[in-house]
């Protein structure tokens, strides 16, 4: 068998040489075995990695290569004994041999240029490796070293049990003397007994945190036992390297990922802070100017809270732009996607957003109206409960909330009835048409009494009226007033007060109102006899 091989080795250099004569005309031109590049492949010898093979030699690909290498050291490892690895230079490249028999060769192709290697240290590692499958089959060859390395196995799981063991008894001990904290605490709490805060829910989530915690700390002593479990024995030691090398190469990635953005990290918290205490001095600024403490021409008190909000977002959106670079992970290429992901959104839906907030803004601060104030828009009236950065909201005087989008309030004609009056309130108006018989006088004396009937109508301003129209068939009356409630919901009450008060004292008068058209005298008088007043179903009043 040594015969042959050698006479394989003699070939494979005569043909080396061949190659090296033939470039011989030019002196700079390296001699290899074969430069085509093809898919690499590695050598695993019980599971550990030898080598891996990227390039062809006498034409024979790398698998093919992997493939003779494994069958020739599974001969040499069948013989007994101590085995010896060592290397012979076989220009251009190096044979790996055990026992003095040729294993697998190394051609310069092998070398991966980008890791700058040579062909020394790639040969270095693959004997040394080698070596180390020496080792272990030897190991795995000694019944004592496998016996030993079973009773370690077996003291590790026992460990192991017993470790599993003791983490879910403290688990039930720390859950039980936390949860009687909480409970302790709980019921010093208004807020449980408000319902605001669910006792049971508090329980359960304490219980499954730290169900989570007791399980983390079983995966990480499960995965510690893996790996020294398999790291006893030859065959499977690969892998426990592999497990334990991993679980340090995570850890001190993340150590050192850590370490490296403190720098960066403090400086995102130094911009935070700032801002932080910018956003506290301007909003004592601004409560001292909404407790008119402190006055300024360029704003007054009713605007100071959406001033407030537009202050502290500005801030904080000019903080985050500024600490971004420095937050860990900025650079990388997940929070690329999710700035380009934003991004996208932002330019999708900004064009009606930027629309409804640039309303509001010029809602807010050309001071259109006021929280309120009662407005009337597109036929929509009430009175002003919200007025935000998108919507504005009023409940009607039938006590229905309506949301209005800014900018369909900005780009209809809004009436204010609340504006034209001293103080608080609104304007009331209703319009009432009388014969030309009736002397107008005496409508504008019933429908001034009718107003000062009307609870929360005031009596200063004084009602007004206005003949508005002369008809064909009726002067036209408007009747003016200003009334004070404390909610919107009242309008409503007071314009059927005002209504009812009206009819009242027309009948208590005996004056017709003449509505729809007059066409001509009827038989009798259009007339309600105060004893009619409280026909059924109405209810006179006790």
């Amino acid at each position: 068998m040594k015969m042959i091989f050698h006479r394989f080795l003699l070939l494979l250099c005569l043909i080396s040489y061949s190659l090296g004569s033939h470039g011989a005309g030019n002196e700079a031109a390296p001699v290899t075995v074969l430069q085509a590049k093809v898919k690499e492949s590695s050598l695993t010898v019980l599971n550990r990695d030898i080598i891996n093979f990227r390039a062809q030699v006498l034409g024979i690909e790398p698998e093919e290569r992997v493939r003779r290498a494994q069958r020739r050291i599974a001969q040499q490892l069948a013989s007994p004994g101590t085995h010896k690895v060592s290397e012979l230079a076989m220009p251009p490249g190096i044979l790996v041999q055990i026992d003095g028999a040729g294993s697998f060769y190394i051609s310069p192709d092998d070398v991966d240029q980008f890791q700058q290697e040579t062909i020394e240290s790639v040969a270095s590692e693959a004997i040394a490796r080698l070596r180390t499958v020496l080792k272990e089959t030897h190991e795995s060859r000694n019944l004592d070293t496998m016996l030993k390395a079973a009773a370690y196995a077996l003291v590790a799981t026992v460990i192991y049990a017993g470790l599993v063991w003791l983490v879910l008894k403290l688990r039930n001990i720390v859950t039980a003397r936390i949860l009687t904290f909480a409970d302790a605490r709980l019921d010093e709490l208004h807020v449980v007994q408000t319902k605001l805060i669910q006792r049971d829910r508090i329980r359960r989530l304490l219980r499954r945190l730290f169900q989570l915690l007791s399980w983390i700390v079983v995966f990480l002593l499960s995965y510690e036992w893996l790996s020294f479990l398999m790291s006893q024995f030859p065959f499977t030691r690969p892998w426990g390297e592999q497990l334990n090398a991993y679980l340090l190469g995570l850890g001190l990635t993340l150590g050192s990922a850590i370490l490296k953005a403190i720098p960066d990290l403090f400086t995102a918290v130094v911009i935070f802070f700032l801002a932080k205490m910018f956003t506290q001095a301007t909003g004592s600024f601004f409560d001292r100017v909404e407790n008119h403490t402190m006055q300024v021409s360029w704003l007054d008190a009713d605007l100071v809270p959406p001033t407030r909000r537009i202050t502290t977002i500005a801030v904080w959106l000019f903080a985050l732009a500024m600490a971004y670079p420095y937050l860990p992970g900025a650079g990388t290429e997940a929070f690329k996607g999710v700035s380009v992901l934003v991004g996208l959104m932002i330019s999708l839906g900004a064009s009606s957003l930027i629309g409804q907030a640039a309303s509001g803004l010029i809602l807010t601060y050309s001071r259109i109206y006021r929280k309120g104030e009662f407005i009337n828009v597109g036929g929509n009236e009430g009175t002003i409960t919200d007025l935000g950065m998108f919507t504005t909201r009023i409940r009607t005087g039938m006590g229905v909330e309506m949301t209005l989008p800014n900018s369909l309030v900005l780009g209809n004609v809004t009436k204010n009835y609340s504006r034209a009056v001293d103080g608080p309130g609104f304007v009331v108006d209703t319009k009432v048409t009388i014969g030309y018989d009736t002397p107008w006088r005496q409508v504008h004396a019933m429908l001034i009494e009718a107003a000062l009937r009307t609870p929360s109508v005031l009596a200063d301003p004084a009602p007004k009226v206005f003949q508005t129209a002369l008809s064909d068939f009726y002067p036209e009356y408007l009747l003016i007033c200003q009334a004070i409630p404390s909610e919107p919901r009242p309008r409503a009450e007071v314009m059927n007060l005002l209504h009812a008060n009206i009819q009242d004292v027309f009948n208590e008068y005996g004056v017709q109102i003449m509505s729809p058209h007059y066409l001509g005298d009827p038989a009798q008088e259009k007339l309600v006899a105060k004893d009619g007043w409280y026909r059924a179903p109405a209810v006179a009043p006790r």
